[in-house]
């Protein structure tokens, strides 16, 4: 909405200059994105929100600035020169749908002179971004634009019968709009009619067949107010936004319509001269008393934590039309202060219906900085939510191995989604998506977590690692389902080239390492080979909690999540050029572990005595995993080992084909006493035997 400050000051005394003004209804919450400099004047180019549609005129405009400056609005009074002849006598209206139009009005003049408009109203109207016509139809855009009441000129002598009739379309009616173009109606869109057809859309476009033109000597002045819910209906059926449409889909202001005919009828009087007959045609069937809203002084100070003195309260409310009253026990009492004060809420102020939002506009024009920052007191004692300690011990664990914390929208493109999207999943798909690439909530983190790797990439950020808190989203028979997910990734270095140290790419291994850092929180993860086809081969598997087959409450492991190298197919689809490691693990049961682990967690003194550590060089069979063997080993339940890590890996040489070699170290401690060298031959003796008998190892030759 653009105000042509000259025309705003026609309403409002304001002496400030454009450029404070501009900032002074931006801080009250009007924002004003620009002053610019026009034949008419200054112009500020304000941002109207869809619940303001009394901003969406310069003298709803002036109330804001009269407010902010705590002056008086100009009341607008037209004054008519009327014939004796009534109009009503000369027109005829007639409502037969009032649920689509509440309110019309038509005023006639007679013998007006069309003409070019002066310099002035043109200059204005150009301002503001309209093109100039004609006297009569500049008045009514001139006036749509002072008032934020649209309206219309027919031309009175091409409406049969002289008749205006408000119904709903006919099947298969059709008009020629304004524009030229022939529109197709049905039955759930408004028209204005004469007795034999429509001759405008209403509240959206005037028809062609009845428009003012050079030959046009009597005017049917229209004023009505239109239903918001079925003028944005029509507007969108037929892809056609006009200013009226703009206005009527937030709500006029029904008390308008009399108020800008007259406004209207006076201007045309004044550029084109001729007759205004006598009265208007005003055809109101469902005029409501304004409803009564309540002020208190006490929620004032619960909401806003400080006190607005009553002569700002009461000015601020006066300007803004809601005339405030006060009822409290003092009323009338010098000096005392306002405990409850009864407002009258203005036609054109819909959205401000309770009290609540009577301290919104008090807030505002007080002014927001003038209350101090501080936290309401609590009612409620707050409650964490589940597993909250847990996730913060687990984002705390993330952070603390290098990841940044990202926070990404689920909305992502369907294609994408698919790639990664697990058998037997159903999408959640967005009915009505604002865009191609946000039509279905992901059904993996793992698509949000490339995209953002991707836009990282392009943008010249190298070395990454992210990860997300965040949920998947799926429909299972019929039925959304959220899951909680941790989902990791990672590309470039995994450490930098310093004058100590050589830089060092990211691999598959520093990716199992932090996971592996992770799992520590819940006892560990069991790690299996393979994944999903948009992993790498040899470079992907699948994630589990517990060892040994069991989690740690004995029940069978269940699949925690996937982790891996993308294929280098996938990433050359979505053009990412370095290697790109992700991982992603379901949350629920992960928190739930790792809260039951930090309650078994047990202290545990430092050992006196000295670790000793025993090397066994195995010859395998290819394909046997180092967890396999740990876990064989674990198997035995020597209550004195602590680690196993495998040491070093051989193949080729002169090892038999398909063996390799696979150097462990094992480490056994005790708290109690010392180990006998008997009984580390002892330990020694039974993890031999025992990756014999499940392996099928032996140990290699010196």
């Amino acid at each position: 909405m653009k105000i042509v400050y000259n025309w705003l000051k026609e309403f409002v005394d304001v002496t400030a200059p454009a450029a404070e003004l501009r900032s002074r209804l931006s801080l009250a919450g009007v924002a004003v994105d620009s002053v610019e400099e026009s034949a008419a004047g200054p112009v500020l180019d304000a941002e109207i929100t869809a619940n303001r549609p009394d901003c969406l005129g310069h003298y709803g405009m002036a109330r804001e600035v009269a407010a902010i400056y705590r002056l008086p609005v100009k009341p607008m009074a037209p004054k008519l020169k009327e014939a004796a002849i009534k109009a009503s006598d000369a027109a005829r209206v007639e409502i037969e749908a009032p649920e689509l139009c509440g309110r019309y009005t038509a005023r006639v003049l007679r013998g007006v002179k069309i003409q070019p408009s002066p310099d002035w109203l043109r200059q204005r109207l150009e301002a503001i971004g309209q093109n100039s016509i004609n006297n009569v139809v500049d008045v009514t855009n001139y006036v749509m634009f002072e008032l934020g009441q649209p309206m219309h000129a027919f031309d009175l002598d091409k409406l049969s019968e002289r008749r205006m009739v408000v119904r709903r379309a006919r099947a298969g009616e059709k008009i020629r709009t304004l524009d030229g173009v022939e529109r197709a109606l049905t039955k759930d869109m408004c028209v204005n009619a004469d007795a034999s057809r429509a001759v405008g859309i209403g509240g959206v476009i005037g028809g062609s067949e009845s428009e003012i033109s050079f030959s046009t000597r009597n005017i049917l002045l229209e004023s009505a107010w239109f239903d918001a819910i079925s003028v944005r209906r029509t507007a969108k059926a037929l892809g056609l936004r006009t200013e009226a449409s703009y206005r009527f889909e937030r709500g006029c202001d029904p008390e308008m319509a009399e108020l800008t005919s007259r406004r209207a009828a006076e201007m045309i009087q004044q550029l084109g001269g001729g007759e205004i007959l006598s009265g208007v045609v005003d055809v109101y069937p469902g005029r409501a008393a304004a409803p009564a809203i309540e002020l208190s002084r006490k929620e004032l100070l619960r909401v806003m934590g400080a006190d607005v003195p009553d002569r700002d309260i009461e000015e601020i409310l006066t300007a803004l039309g809601f005339r405030p009253a006060r009822t409290d026990s003092h009323q009338g009492t010098p000096g005392s202060l306002l405990a409850v004060c009864k407002c009258t809420q203005p036609s054109w102020r819909r959205d401000a219906s309770r009290g609540i939002d009577l301290i919104e506009e008090v807030a505002r024009h007080y002014g927001y900085d003038k209350f101090p920052p501080q936290l309401p007191p609590a009612k409620q004692p707050a409650h964490r939510l589940p597993h909250a300690e847990a996730q913060d011990r687990l984002r705390e664990r993330v952070v603390a191995l290098g990841y940044q914390e990202i926070v990404a929208i689920p909305l992502v493109d369907a294609r994408r989604d698919e790639i990664f999207r697990a058998v037997g999943v159903a999408p959640a798909v967005i009915g009505n998506p604002l865009a191609e690439d946000a039509s279905v909530m992901r059904s993996t983190g793992i698509v949000s977590m490339l995209g953002a790797l991707e836009w990282n990439l392009n943008h010249g950020q190298r070395n990454l690692r992210l990860f997300e808190i965040g949920k998947t989203y799926e429909l299972r028979d019929g039925e959304p389902v959220e899951t909680p997910v941790l989902t990791l990734g990672a590309t470039g270095l995994a450490r930098e080239k310093t004058i100590h140290e050589a830089a060092r790419e990211f691999t598959f291994a520093d990716l199992k390492g932090d996971l592996d850092g992770i799992g520590a929180l819940a006892g560990g993860f069991s790690w299996q080979a393979g994944g999903p086809a948009w992993l790498a081969g040899g470079r992907a598997a699948r994630l589990s909690m517990g060892r040994n087959g069991q989690q740690h409450d004995g029940s069978t492991l269940v699949e925690q999540g996937i982790a891996g190298q993308l294929a280098r197919r996938i990433a050359d689809q979505m053009k990412l050029r370095q290697e790109i490691f992700v991982a992603e693990l379901r949350l629920e049961s992960l928190l739930a572990t790792i809260e039951a682990a930090r309650t078994t967690q047990k202290f545990a003194p430092i050992p006196r005595f000295p670790a000793v550590e025993r090397d066994f060089s195995l010859v395998l069979a290819d394909g046997v995993a180092f967890a396999t063997v740990a876990d064989a080993i674990r198997a035995l339940a020597i209550p004195e080992l602590r680690s196993i890590e495998a040491a070093d890996v051989f193949r080729g040489g002169k090892m038999p084909a398909g063996k390799f070699s696979l150097m462990i170290r094992v480490t056994f401690q005790s708290g109690e006493t010392t180990f006998t060298d008997a009984q580390i031959a002892e330990f020694s003796a039974r993890i031999v035997a025992a990756l014999e008998t499940k392996l099928g190892a032996t140990l290699r030759a010196s």
